[in-house]
């Protein structure tokens, strides 16, 4: 028969596994750094593309990419706290949407503002919080796949008279926007603790892809959910 386990018990398997709630806590002036495997999953919408009046597509797709993920935090009072993200580059492969074609990728670095508030400040035990910040989103090292150039070569042989594939260059605005967060601390010891987390990022950009024939501007909205399972340490 089961038998509910008393609070005595539940604090000595705690303890079992090495997780001792009695011993953290976060105060003013702690420093938190976490650190773990992030995943940055878009749910992108996109603007239809104009090829120059030749062609309309539906727009892009941005596939999920998953890097190291690092965040520091500094307790300004017990129940709040100031967090910056930051990220090895995460590199995304776009894609023409409805056709199959791949358009080509690019890489981004979201750093990541949030003020943060913990309700359990000062408390020992498990530590959730939640935050709203800002976000500035630098985009680099994009590039057109070979693919994408010769559909362009092909839709552009009315101008052209020709199939060859057409050099194109793309270029994404940097972006600035707002994020949500919300995230736990499982305590360890009264240093380390493991970490769950996640944020959503209003990621919005203009996509820019210029050919000798035109340039194509068109809307992005990539609004990615980033998940972060980690560890964490206060010091």
């Amino acid at each position: 028969m089961f038998k509910p386990v008393s609070c005595g018990s539940a604090l000595v398997l705690m303890a079992s596994f090495g997780i001792n709630p009695g011993v953290f806590g976060y105060e003013q002036g702690d420093w938190i750094v976490r650190g773990g495997a992030a995943m940055v999953s878009p749910t992108e919408g996109s603007d239809a593309i104009d090829i120059a009046g030749l062609a309309n597509l539906r727009g892009v797709s941005v596939d999920s990419d998953t890097q190291l993920g690092v965040t520091g935090t500094y307790m300004l009072r017990n129940r709040w706290g100031l967090e910056l993200l930051l990220a090895t580059p995460f590199e995304h492969d776009i894609s023409v949407k409805g056709v199959g074609i791949d358009a080509g990728t690019s890489k981004q670095l979201p750093p990541t503002l949030i003020a943060q508030y913990y309700p359990r400040g000062g408390l020992p035990g498990w530590q959730p919080y939640v935050g709203m910040g800002v976000n500035y989103t630098v985009f680099f090292e994009e590039s057109v796949s070979s693919e994408l150039e010769t559909a362009l070569g092909v839709i552009t042989e009315p101008v052209t008279g020709v199939t060859d594939p057409l050099a194109a260059d793309l270029s994404l605005e940097n972006s600035w926007g707002w994020s949500a967060h919300a995230g736990v601390d499982v305590p360890l010891n009264d240093k380390w603790s493991l970490n769950a987390s996640v944020w959503y990022i209003d990621i919005d950009t203009t996509a820019k892809i210029k050919t000798d024939i035109a340039t194509v501007k068109f809307d992005v909205e990539i609004d990615p959910w980033v998940y972060m399972l980690g560890v964490a340490y206060k010091f």
